[in-house]
């Protein structure tokens, strides 16, 4: 019995130390920390990479830039033969005229030698009308003497009906003269050549996309494609990884999610030099909690929820590379 109580004894020590050391575990793997002390957080430089491809399919003719070489935003890296869009430019242009000169002679209206042609049109029936009539009384009168058939007193009456006709189309077409065009005409006119310019418009974008200029800074990581290739709306030439801005990605857990509000300025140091830690602030803060991910969990931290943190570096420099582990360090009162 006496040897059994020391073993007891150092049983129970070794449990309130192992008890110890489990509920002290979040703040010694720098998850938890007082109130007034600084917080310790852990993450990594956030991976952005963007895939560059052209957004119109053609052959490739050009690549002007290699692995590991330094792009600024706009600069060109890639080009299309860019020969079947000028074409298509040139046709689009070509529509465009046609429709403007439509549209100048609806808006126009007729000319003045076409306004006169049609009076004198008019005149010209006019004289043919009261010719007709005269023949057609003098056959009258021939006719009631016995001195013409009646067959010929037809003819002199259908003739002067036929040139009442022709006078009365001539007017009208006269003063469809002086009215000019239709609204409905113009209207269709100006419809047709917002429509030429909206094909013109996609013709100058689709040679624009023929050339691939880089959509911010960054370093290329891989040259996909070589000249020569058939490349297609979804085919990669680049991949370009961003360097601005440098984005670090944190976990909080939910008992000191009091002490981080976006805007909150916080220091972020790396291994390499720990002696120079950066500015940041926090930029965004999760609303929805969610595992420890792999990237920073032990196997008895797996269970605990967090909260993911975005944290914007103010002066970033090619010291943090993409996917660097760092450490956030939250100052006392955040």
């Amino acid at each position: 019995m006496r040897s059994r109580i020391p073993v007891a004894i150092l049983v129970l020590v070794a449990a309130a130390v192992a008890a110890g050391w489990w509920f002290d575990l979040p703040g010694r793997l720098g998850w938890r920390q007082g109130q007034g002390d600084t917080l310790t957080l852990y993450g990594n430089v956030d991976i952005r990479q963007a895939e560059l491809g052209f957004r119109v399919s053609g052959r490739l003719v050009e690549m002007k830039l290699e692995e590991g070489e330094a792009v600024t935003t706009g600069q060109v890296l890639a080009r299309l033969d860019d020969r079947p869009f000028q074409d298509s430019v040139a046709a689009a242009k070509a529509s465009v005229g046609a429709r403007q000169a439509d549209l100048d002679k609806l808006v126009a209206g007729p000319r003045a030698a076409e306004i006169a042609q049609g009076r004198a049109t008019v005149a010209e029936r006019e004289a043919d009308l009261e010719n007709a009539r005269l023949a057609f009384d003098r056959t009258q009168q021939l006719r009631q003497s016995g001195n013409a058939p009646q067959s010929t007193l037809d003819q002199t009456q259908a003739a002067r009906d036929m040139a009442q006709a022709r006078l009365e189309s001539d007017r009208q077409a006269l003063e469809l003269l002086l009215e000019g065009s239709r609204a409905e005409d113009i209207a269709a006119g100006r419809a047709n050549l917002a429509a030429a310019q909206a094909d013109l418009a996609t013709a100058e974008t689709s040679l624009a996309d023929a050339t691939l200029k880089a959509p911010a800074d960054g370093i290329i990581l891989s040259r996909v494609a070589e000249p020569g290739a058939i490349m297609a709306p979804s085919s990669v030439a680049y991949v370009l990884s961003l360097t601005r801005p440098v984005w670090i990605r944190a976990y909080v857990a939910e008992p000191d999610l009091g002490r981080v509000h976006p805007g909150l300025m916080v220091e972020v140091v790396t291994d390499t030099r720990p002696d120079r830690p950066y500015r940041a602030r926090v930029g965004f803060v999760s609303p929805v909690a969610e595992f420890t991910p792999k990237t920073v969990q032990t196997p008895e931290l797996r269970t605990d929820l967090v909260y993911r943190l975005r944290i914007i570096v103010d002066q970033p420099d090619e010291a943090l590379r993409q996917g660097m582990p760092v450490t956030v360090r939250v100052p006392k009162g955040g």
